[in-house]
């Protein structure tokens, strides 16, 4: 059985389909990237996965099961500018707040939650920012947070949206060896990646999107120049979007 399985999935705004008649599986235990170029339906695939998107048709499950079910083994670190920075809180309550999946939202935070909560600051290095108001954070700092708010959930699965956005490149760096060290305990890391240049050098499986999915397999045997090309180049599918969408 697919560990992830995605089965005729077609989501669309406004009566526009962003994605088509999706079927793709995921394996389980890879860092996988998921490319394409701007409004392929990237960002959208792994919304509609963890029911932020409610899709026109189609079913995802994990291991024969919804999300719903699993919901609290998998973790999802969003595109940053899609974030208030502004709101008036700080670095550690918004790590922390990734516990109250497990804790229930209105029940307090134990021992454990704090700890794991600490961990997971050091482990992205803003330990020593942990009392700082978000707002004060430059972006690199903020995409370190945001991944300590996702490791602070202890999940099985991890979906990142363009985590490597807007950061330099010692804090890239060290966010691929927190999502290397997550595979090698056998977690699942689904990322939405733009840079083709790092794709053979931090994935081990790609999924390329245009609206349709062009292919979906091992970097060595998908992420070719055919397949980059038919993804980036080929206009002619996002036409379908008005012309074959009722």
């Amino acid at each position: 059985m697919d560990y992830i399985k995605i089965e005729d999935l077609t989501v669309a705004y406004d009566l526009k389909p962003v994605l088509w008649d999706i079927d793709v599986n995921f394996p389980k235990g890879k860092l996988i990237a998921i490319l394409g170029p701007n409004g392929a339906g990237k960002s959208t695939l792994i919304k509609a996965m963890i029911d932020l998107v409610k899709p026109v048709s189609g079913n995802v499950s994990f291991e024969g099961q919804s999300y719903k079910e699993v919901y609290r083994k998998i973790a999802y670190d969003p595109q940053r500018g899609s974030v208030d920075w502004d709101f008036p809180t700080t670095v550690y309550d918004v790590v922390s707040m990734g516990r109250y999946g497990h804790a229930g939202w209105f029940k307090k935070l134990s021992k454990k939650d704090y700890k794991l909560t600490d961990d997971a600051l050091k482990m992205v290095g803003m330990e020593g920012f942990k009392d700082r108001q978000i707002s004060e954070l430059s972006g690199g700092q903020q995409q370190r947070v945001f991944l300590a708010r996702a490791l602070v959930q202890d999940a099985e699965i991890y979906f990142m949206d363009e985590p490597f956005q807007g950061v330099d490149i010692k804090t890239e760096r060290a966010i691929i060896e927190i999502l290397k060290e997550l595979k090698s305990l056998g977690k699942t890391v689904i990322v939405v990646h733009h840079d083709l240049d790092t794709v053979p050098k931090y994935f081990d499986w790609a999924t390329l999107l245009n609206l349709k999915v062009i292919a979906s397999g091992s970097v060595d045997e998908v992420f070719t120049e055919k397949n980059i090309e038919k993804t980036f180049k080929n206009n002619k599918l996002t036409e379908l979007k008005e012309e074959n969408y009722v």
